[in-house]
């Protein structure tokens, strides 16, 4: 990606994500007076005095700690750090200096990157706060006094970023990016699924259920496209979420469907489709967005001749509303089919985004007209009198009929199924809108 990276980084409960959260515009980091909530990176885009740029929040830094979790947010910081074009180092000013700040400031000056000392929670802007002058201390340069709760000083520490920002290249900010969410309940290989794609450890993984907390962006690039990869943390059955940040988790997995284009409904193989994934599968589907379905860890299933078919069988058995989703098998761990995903995504996404003519659209209603007649009722026969697509993602189609009554579930079904077979819509949603002549046209 040309635009440039901005890196936020520094102790747990300093404020970082609530700084991230205003200046992207949005609650995409999870906020809560609890350290060590944020715990991967996440990537969002801003803009400042018309450049555009992304911005990372990381999870806090404890240079010394030991716990597992703890030491993968290290590697995670470590990461944003090095791909970074400009570094904002997040304080408390109410704490002072502290040992964590100053070795922090110590790894940032080995980067040798351009640094932005911001020094948060600075809630009293009238008047100097002294504690200010001690980060002088840190020998990373001038501190920028802040409020991120009240959003005070912001706009100085952008002016700063800015200033560090590379020259702006000719084809900055032109990319055509395919949005992929990949869902599933917890502990099901999706964070595994995006190490395997990025080649490098992008997400925290471990085998405790709920490591992922936040929606995690992650940009791709390979000659099949550009993507981005939007790791979600794991749905759970509802009640059974219990802490306020695990509320939290769903409301961003939920919020990663409606920002993609594509959903990849992860299964464990060895589990099958379990009620919660019907759930889940169900939030792509109304959504209308464009859904693979992926059974991970094939690796470890045993097979034999026809277990493949049989497996697929069973899946649609369960997930009969997703009859139109492509099923692939892969094994995060171990690459297997791993490559074959782009080509699906692409299809997918384009069949989601798909436009068809009036002219063309209205031959196919007239040949399927024509195999099979509209039903009647009383006497009363349905008329199709013409259709039109309305929107695309997913592709929605109003048919203009002399009686909408008339207009049985089943013979809308035989339609979809036939504007699907004639223009390939695998992996999307199609909607029907009945319209009876001079109804008003709402979408």
């Amino acid at each position: 990606m040309a635009k440039p990276m901005v890196a936020i980084i520094g102790k747990p409960n300093v404020g970082k994500s609530t700084f991230f959260n205003y200046i992207v515009g949005k609650r995409l980091s999870i906020v809560e007076d609890t350290p060590g909530v944020t715990r991967d990176r996440i990537y969002a885009d801003s803009n400042w005095r018309g450049r555009d740029f992304t911005l990372i929040d990381t999870g806090g830094i404890e240079p010394k700690s030991e716990d597992v979790i703890q030491i993968g947010m290290i590697e995670q910081a470590n990461i944003a750090i090095n791909i970074a074009d400009v570094i904002i180092f997040v304080t408390d000013i109410k704490q002072g200096v502290t040992s964590a700040d100053q070795e922090i400031a110590t790894k940032l000056r080995k980067s040798k990157k351009p640094i932005v000392l911001v020094c948060n929670k600075a809630d009293n802007f009238g008047t100097p706060d002294p504690n200010l002058y001690e980060f002088y201390n840190l020998g990373i340069g001038t501190p920028y006094p802040v409020s991120s709760t009240n959003a005070l000083g912001i706009g100085d520490v952008l002016d700063a970023i800015y200033e560090h920002f590379p020259e702006k290249e000719e084809n900055e900010g032109d990319e055509e990016i395919i949005n992929v969410a990949i869902i599933g309940k917890p502990n099901v290989g999706k964070s595994s699924l995006v190490n395997k794609i990025l080649g490098e450890n992008r997400v925290i993984v471990s085998d405790v259920a709920g490591t992922t907390r936040d929606a995690i962006d992650s940009y791709f690039e390979n000659e099949k496209g550009k993507y981005n990869f939007i790791d979600t943390a794991g749905m759970r059955k509802k009640s059974k979420v219990e802490e306020n940040i695990e509320k939290y988790s769903v409301m961003r997995s939920l919020l990663a469907v409606e920002r993609a284009d594509v959903c990849l409904i992860l299964i464990d193989a060895k589990e099958g489709v379990t009620e919660q994934d019907t759930k889940i599968a169900g939030e792509a589907h109304e959504a209308g967005k464009g859904v693979i379905i992926v059974v991970n860890k094939w690796d470890e299933m045993e097979k034999e001749t026809g277990t493949l078919e049989k497996y697929k069988k069973e899946v649609y058995n369960k997930l009969s509303y997703l009859s139109y989703a492509p099923i692939i098998f892969i094994s995060a761990k171990t690459g297997q089919r791993v490559d074959k995903l782009f080509t699906l995504i692409n299809k997918v996404a384009n069949n989601n985004s798909m436009r068809i003519s009036t002219s063309t659209l209205n031959q196919v209603i007239n040949e399927a007209i024509a195999v099979v007649q509209p039903p009647t009722d009383k006497g009363r026969r349905l008329k199709i009198l013409y259709a039109t697509q309305a929107q695309t993602k997913p592709p929605t189609f109003v048919i203009f009929v002399n009686n909408k009554e008339l207009f049985h579930f089943s013979y809308e079904r035989y339609l979809v199924n036939q504007i699907r077979s004639n223009f390939d819509l695998e992996g999307t949603p199609i909607r029907i809108i009945s319209r009876e002549k001079g109804e008003k046209e709402e979408f």
